[in-house]
């Protein structure tokens, strides 16, 4: 059996960086990752990147976010246009796992409406209630097109092989996930944002902006744990890290 993954840059985005590194003064630029499992069994997708309608904003929420955090965000750098590139059909990905729901991450879902989308459940109804959209800065727009929905509940064996796993890292949203990926070389843990960059991992400097912080630290001992036992990490929004990633249609390995 031959899994396979390959990593995409859907656009930049540029932050404050006391967001990533509380305390810390400045800017960060950061890549927009999505990435494609291709599994015997069917294609997945972990993340979606932007919304198209970052690309030219129109409308009071995607002005708003195209200033505040200065989008890159270019015709041919969605989703869809970088899946066409590895010459993958968006219409029989098989799968679509969110790390959470935030706009980088759940903001293309709609390019995927034929997958299953595989969320966690906690994020799912965080998601779809008032108080916890408004704190977590959650909007319908970005997720909620429709897809046949499958809620986990933990851990979660997406191909029953053990080869793609969801693992839960809460902290960072109320159900944030990661992915375990085992490929020929060894497991790669795709951490989303339950670890933003290679100083949050190591030296446990936790962002400004959270949901649960004693839940994110759980998740940061978790992930190093994983490290520790041979996972490569892949960072959620590292520009350094990201740097040395090969990028599609070129093969992670």
């Amino acid at each position: 059996m031959t899994v396979r993954l390959f990593a995409m840059t859907c656009g930049w985005l540029t932050m404050p960086m006391r967001m990533f590194l509380d305390g810390e003064e400045g800017e960060i630029r950061l890549p927009v990752p999505a990435y494609l499992i291709d599994h015997p069994n069917g294609q997945a997708l972990f993340d979606s990147g932007l919304h198209t309608h970052m690309q030219n904003p129109t409308g009071e929420r995607m002005v708003g976010l195209a200033k505040r955090f200065k989008s890159e965000f270019k015709p041919g750098e969605e989703l869809g246009a970088r899946l066409q590139r590895c010459d993958v059909d968006v219409g029989k990905v098989r799968y679509l796992i969110n790390s959470h729901l935030h706009f980088d991450h759940a903001g293309g879902n709609q390019q995927v409406e034929n997958a299953q989308l595989v969320v966690q459940q906690r994020e799912w109804q965080a998601a779809h209630d008032a108080d916890l959209m408004q704190s977590n800065g959650f909007a319908l727009e970005d997720y909620d097109h429709g897809h046949d929905l499958n809620l986990v509940d933990g851990e979660h064996d997406l191909f029953g092989d053990g080869s793609v796993v969801c693992i839960p890292t809460y902290g960072h949203t109320p159900g944030h996930q990661s992915l375990k990926v085992r490929l020929a070389r060894g497991d790669i843990l795709l951490t989303g944002d339950a670890c933003y960059l290679r100083q949050t991992l190591e030296n446990l400097h936790l962002p400004r902006v959270l949901h649960d912080r004693d839940q994110m630290l759980e998740s940061l001992g978790h992930i190093r744990a994983l490290q520790s036992a041979g996972a490569r990490i892949f960072y959620g929004h590292d520009a350094e890290f990201w740097k040395t990633v090969p990028q599609a249609p070129a093969e992670v390995i």
